[in-house]
């Protein structure tokens, strides 16, 4: 556990709270108007990518130093400051203030540096909890330090019993991680498929990959299978891609014995494409008369979030490979004249 400290003056400015995964919607903005707080209460989460300013537009940037960054395909343009930004629930936060002239938004706080240390003044971080947002609250990497504290590090347990994350919510909307996390999925997929079709198995799993992956990737025989492997799963054949769970306190992706190669996969989305809940059923025993509500129906045909597929495209080397920058290319619709010489 730990707590987040002044830089300055020495503060205490957070609740004690235990570091997760960071959450693929991280810096994503939600389909709904009020969202609840990202984080559980409790936890933190550090965002490795520099956050802070200055920022360079793309033309700026060498390809040299993109890559430093770990970004090797063209995007609007990179932050020069320190990575380590400590994502909070609002309600964690202790000892801090509102800056009201920095809280423009829609409804409420929309970021920027708008929180500052109660003791000293000092801007400490942004708190977002404007419309269309989720909820959360940013430390500047180099406006607080972290205190360990003593207490358990985690719950009982491994941590793998995720219960499983429903696709669709009440009024038919598509959950907004499953958005996230099959976006940001979708292009390890990519990148591993080598730029051969992919046979994906029928249902969900079709809905909310294979669709895309039929839409990008050329026709023809597949070459491998997207298959699920994880606790509790049948091993896969070691020439297919396995999606698997993506541990929600480390980040870590669950490794198979041996074989296939893996793509992490949000540990809740995981879990209800692998163990989906049973499914009601209009038919009934004789003589029972029952109103069971039925299951949340999508209105439209799922699309994973296109900023956060783009996002993690940019940041695989594979995509220097002709095949996979045509696929970025035509999924940002980008003009690259005036930009770094090519990573190809």
């Amino acid at each position: 556990m730990a707590v987040f400290a002044c830089a300055g003056c020495g503060a205490e400015l957070t609740a004690p709270v235990t570091e997760v995964a960071l959450p693929p919607h991280a810096h994503r903005h939600g389909g709904d108007r009020y969202l609840p707080p990202l984080l559980e209460p409790g936890t933190f989460a550090v965002d490795p990518e520099p956050s802070e300013r200055p920022w360079r537009p793309w033309a700026a940037v060498t390809a040299a130093e993109a890559a430093a960054q770990g970004v090797y395909a063209p995007v609007d343009g990179l932050w020069s400051g320190p990575g380590g930004a400590v994502l909070l629930a609002p309600g964690d936060t202790r000892g801090t203030v509102l800056l009201p002239g920095e809280c423009e938004g829609c409804c409420a706080a929309a970021g920027g540096p708008n929180l500052a240390c109660e003791r000293c003044g000092r801007t400490v971080g942004s708190r977002i909890d404007d419309c269309y947002h989720w909820q959360k609250v940013w430390l500047h990497p180099g406006a607080v330090r972290r205190l360990p504290v003593e207490g358990p590090a985690r719950p009982a347990g491994d941590g793998w019993a995720v219960p499983p994350l429903p696709p669709v919510k009440p009024g038919g909307w598509w959950s907004d991680r499953w958005r996230a996390a099959v976006g940001t999925a979708l292009a390890e997929v990519l990148a591993a498929s080598g730029g051969e079709p992919v046979a994906v198995a029928p249902g969900l799993l079709t809905e909310t990959f294979g669709r895309t992956l039929h839409r990008l990737l050329p026709a023809g025989p597949p070459a491998r299978t997207l298959r699920l492997a994880g606790p509790g799963l049948a091993p896969v054949p070691p020439t297919d891609l396995a999606l698997v769970p993506r541990h929600p306190w480390t980040g870590a992706a669950w490794q198979p014995p041996a074989g296939p190669v893996t793509v992490p996969l949000d540990a809740g989305v995981w879990a209800y494409l692998a163990f989906p809940p049973p499914r009601l059923t209009t038919r009934l025993p004789a003589g029972e008369e029952r109103d069971d509500p039925l299951p949340p129906h999508p209105y439209r045909l799922f699309e994973p979030a296109p900023d956060l597929l783009l996002h993690r495209l940019a940041r695989l080397p594979a995509v220097r490979r002709p095949w996979l920058r045509a696929i970025y290319d035509r999924l940002g619709n980008r003009d690259h004249q005036g930009t770094p010489e090519d990573t190809r």
